[in-house]
């Protein structure tokens, strides 16, 4: 690695907290609601990244407002339940921040739900900075949330990882000039994140401790 790095921003679902199983759940139950017997788990699994306006909006923008109430209603109801840990996740967070690197949370979520999700994963005290999707007007893959996180954080994107599992995240990254890090624990799959280049791989969160020479 050419650049010190000071800064490690990240996704949340799907990289610091496990909420595959939430979101694909929460949408199963959603669209069975409008669409009985249509869609199945992997027909949900593009939806996994984007935002929920996004999502639902490419299956019918005319009922977008309501899917997303029926959506965040279930999902609330059923977060904890559902939510699971990475392994190594809590333990690298704890190490990076005792050796004074600067963390940040950049998602798609909304704030509310970002910060039940680090609570309970007992994440929330390591991040000075939590971007979520109440707080841009643009969202991954564009750079603007990565550049609010830095603009907050005092730091440079020369001096920062972007750490995701999807490709919004690597993107965003790249489009901010970061050096970006893929999760090959994406439940897309290792050559899914792969596809995007990104400058590396982890196969655990404790590989970052490697690369940053911890």
């Amino acid at each position: 690695m050419t650049n010190k790095i000071t800064t490690i921003l990240f996704d949340l679902d799907g990289t610091l907290i496990d909420t595959n199983e939430l979101i694909i759940t929460t949408y199963l139950h959603t669209l069975e609601k409008y669409y009985p017997n249509k869609y199945k788990r992997e027909d949900v699994l593009p939806f996994l990244g984007p935002t929920l306006h996004e999502a639902f909006g490419s299956i019918d923008p005319d009922l977008v407002e309501e899917m997303i109430f029926e959506y965040r209603a279930f999902n609330i109801a059923n977060h904890d339940e559902l939510v699971r840990e990475f392994a190594g996740v809590l333990e690298t967070i704890q190490i990076l921040k005792g050796k004074g690197y600067k963390l940040g949370v950049v998602t798609t979520k909304r704030h509310d739900v970002t910060m039940k999700g680090l609570r309970l994963m007992n994440l929330e005290e390591f991040f000075k900075v939590v971007i979520t999707y109440d707080h841009v007007s643009k969202t991954k893959p564009d750079p603007e949330p990565i550049i609010r996180a830095l603009e907050q954080l005092d730091s440079t994107p020369e001096e920062t990882m972007m750490v995701g599992d999807n490709y919004h995240d690597i993107l965003a990254g790249k489009n901010a000039g970061t050096v970006t890090a893929g999760c090959a624990w994406s439940i897309k799959g290792r050559e899914y994140i792969a596809k995007y280049e990104p400058d590396y791989i982890l196969e655990n969160m404790v590989d970052l401790l490697t690369i940053l020479g911890e």
